[in-house]
């Protein structure tokens, strides 16, 4: 092939790039933070703690951040991500969230492979920015049901729902992804101490 044909070729080339699918700006990434200030008493516990990746339904098993606009229909921000899908970034801050009570033997993810004695199994039941009211500015809602088991005999000692709901301060992402990181951060806490509790009870 002549050079001035290759030239040619390799400038119609690149100059195809630009519209090709997916392309276009990157999308934003946010995360969400552990948590530790505990406002309630964390009791000091000997037992190691196995914290499952939680479920969630196939809307919010996802790396993309969820709005609905109605009650009955899931969308999701344009170019907006959470930095990895979000059943995993939850389980990730409730690991970080325990550790930093400073209050327990030893606590991890299930895929460590830590011999626990406790396990911890969620479902992420809500985890979305809501406009029912028609305006520009969301209410967060966040809503984990947690169930806590006593190990080797598989059996359920304490089951929980923990909500929150925060109306954002405003209608842009950061803001929203405040309000997303208050709510969890709430959810969070109450379930940490409740896991505590039920863990120094159960092993009593």
């Amino acid at each position: 092939m002549r050079p001035v044909v290759l030239a040619l070729t390799l400038v119609l080339l690149f100059a195809g790039c630009s519209i090709l699918p997916g392309a276009g700006p990157a999308p934003n990434l946010y995360n969400l933070t552990p948590k530790s200030v505990f406002r309630t008493e964390v009791p000091e516990i000997g037992f190691q703690l196995v914290i499952e990746e939680p479920l969630a339904a196939g809307g919010l098993d996802s790396n993309r951040i969820a709005l609905k606009p109605t009650p009955t229909e899931l969308k999701y921000f344009a170019r907006a991500r959470w930095t990895e899908r979000a059943p995993k970034m939850v389980q990730t801050l409730i690991v970080e969230s325990f550790e930093n009570t400073g209050r327990i033997v030893a606590v991890g993810r299930q895929v460590i492979g830590l011999r626990s004695d406790f396990s911890l199994k969620a479902e992420l039941r809500e985890f979305q920015a809501e406009y029912y009211d028609g305006g520009s500015v969301p209410t967060v809602r966040v809503r984990i049901n947690a169930k806590l088991i006593r190990q080797p005999r598989q059996a359920i000692v304490a089951s929980q729902s923990f909500e929150a709901e925060l109306r954002s301060t405003g209608s842009g992402m950061d803001p929203i992804v405040t309000a997303f990181d208050e709510a969890l951060g709430k959810v969070i806490k109450e379930l940490v101490v409740w896991t505590m509790v039920g863990m120094e009870q159960a092993g009593a």
